[in-house]
């Protein structure tokens, strides 16, 4: 059952994206009717925006079912391919508009200025909005944070607060998606002004030229950031190392080796380690995995840890020694 907080969310992200689409289908006509790549640009630009509201509304959705025999994990990493389609495709277009631009320099085009402006405006007009939709999520923060502190005192707000700030930066990520595309539609308001007062056409791919910057800025990151989760590299918000001390320093363990971290999508980190019990400690196993567990959601925001506890290292006593000498030993 969706909470009322998600039904909200989930309504913001489908006015936003009505918004967008509406947008995107007038500076697709706009752009053709008045001959500006910048508009085109920004168009394609806007394209990026609706697939990136798109994803973090269905990621939403995706993380709300349970996972099943065929997906143990759920269907969370929908979001890490989807993010890597996007970027390759946007990276594309934006090889389109560099080199439309590179012809329009040579052999300028003639653009309606005026018309360019106010439809630049609207755009502009349309981006403002949707991240006004978006941004509405910050007035029922402090009733979810009591909520919270309510749940907490009763020992159930495990699962409940970590769904929530996830759920509130993946509305926050795709607002600044918005606003970036705001950015792009000054560019664009700035170019139909020149040519309107000055008849200066360059303007207009200098502008589309920006606007292609901006994409492949942007889909170089997307693309990054999938390949990085894909390849189960490290969250880059997290250091490997802090994680490893404040393991070793917990009451109750010895040492720590196997360690690993991964995203299982951008706002879900996964952990596996072996800990090695200390035996002069006086906390049982079932304690010590209760408290590193604890340790791990409440400081690093990880809550899905598989911890396998043992009473000496393995075959890897001289790691386990080297590491627990590096953060200085256990506490007693």
């Amino acid at each position: 059952m969706r909470s009322h907080k998600e039904e909200k969310t989930g309504r913001r992200f489908l006015i936003a994206i009505a918004i967008t689409c509406a947008t995107l289908l007038v500076e697709i006509v706009g752009g053709w009717w008045t001959g500006s790549l910048a508009l085109l640009s920004d168009a394609a630009h806007v394209f990026l925006d609706i697939f990136a509201l798109a994803l973090s509304y269905s990621a939403m959705r995706l993380s709300a079912l349970p996972a099943n025999e065929k997906y143990t994990f759920g269907y969370h990493r929908f979001e890490v391919f989807a993010s890597l389609i996007n970027g390759v495709t946007l990276a594309l277009i934006s090889a389109g508009i560099f080199y439309e631009a590179y012809h329009r320099f040579i052999e300028p085009r003639p653009v309606l200025g005026p018309e360019l402006l106010v439809i630049a405006a609207l755009g502009l007009i349309a981006n403002l909005a949707s991240a006004l939709v978006l941004g509405g999520h910050d007035h029922d923060h402090n009733h979810d944070q009591d909520s919270g502190q309510e749940h907490h005192k009763n020992g159930i707000d495990a699962h409940g607060h970590g769904h929530h700030e996830a759920e509130d930066a993946n509305v926050k990520s795709a607002m600044y998606h918005v606003l970036g595309d705001a950015i792009s539609s000054l560019g664009v308001i700035a170019a139909a002004a020149i040519i309107w007062k000055t008849g200066w056409m360059l303007a207009d791919p200098l502008a589309g030229a920006f606007i292609g910057i901006i994409i492949i800025a942007g889909s170089w990151r997307v693309i990054k950031s999938s390949a990085h989760i894909l390849m189960e590299g490290t969250p880059t918000c997290l250091s490997i190392d802090a994680i490893e001390e404040n393991i070793c320093q917990s009451p109750g363990v010895a040492g720590v080796h196997d360690l690993h971290i991964w995203n299982l999508c951008s706002h879900h980190a996964l952990l596996s380690a072996h800990i090695v019990i200390d035996d002069r400690g006086r906390m049982s196993q079932e304690e010590v995995m209760r408290r590193l567990k604890l340790q791990l959601k409440n400081e690093f925001g990880i809550e899905h840890s598989t911890l396998q506890m043992e009473k000496e290292c393995c075959e890897r006593e001289l790691i386990c020694t080297m590491r627990k000498n590096k953060s200085g030993g256990a506490n007693q």
